[in-house]
């Protein structure tokens, strides 16, 4: 009977969000077939747990995003993965131009973007649950939202981004203290 119990809120929660899922670890750069099996892997876990989590959802999240890190760092995974990056979406015979269009521009995005626009669009968590699941605060993922957002409509409008031209990471500009207030 407990079995049962505590499965049924698995089921449940399979249902309501795998399709979700299957979504978010394409964003996390999985092809189809290995966010099916890392799904899959998150809920034998899931079901394995002694208890139900207190917010089932945010875990079944955390553990999807773990598992799905965790199976990226394979070497033969990888290699399949470069093979299939043409395919970050699998093609549907009615597809418009428009939509090819714009999950060829999501998928250019950097990974923390299109993690967080997914989670924050096909998800519907706010920037403080997204926080929680990728263990960074509300702020910080509503910056890569609204880059993100913004990458995609520059990319859209056949554009490009201005900071995409931007050297990173090789200079850092150090900025002279503002004198204090009454000081000139």
């Amino acid at each position: 009977m407990n079995d049962h119990v505590q499965s049924g809120w698995c089921e449940a929660l399979y249902e309501a969000k795998a399709a979700e899922l299957l979504l978010y670890g394409r964003a996390l750069g999985l092809s189809h077939g290995e966010s099916q099996d890392v799904l899959h892997e998150t809920f034998v876990a899931l079901i394995h747990r002694a208890e139900r989590p207190d917010k089932p959802e945010h875990y079944c999240i955390r553990t999807f995003r773990n598992k799905a890190l965790n199976y990226r760092r394979s070497l033969w995974r990888r290699i399949t993965r470069e093979w299939e990056s043409k395919r970050w979406f699998e093609r549907e015979p009615g597809e418009s131009a428009v939509e090819r269009e714009a999950m060829a521009a999501l998928s250019r995005l950097p990974r923390e973007q299109r993690e967080v626009i997914v989670l924050k669009i096909w998800h519907e968590y706010t920037f403080e649950e997204i926080g929680e699941v990728l263990q960074i605060s509300p702020n910080t993922a509503a910056g890569r939202y609204r880059y993100g957002l913004q990458k995609l409509r520059h990319s859209l409008n056949g554009g490009t981004y201005e900071r995409d031209d931007e050297p990173t990471g090789d200079r850092v500009a150090l900025l002279g203290a503002t004198p204090p207030f009454g000081e000139a």
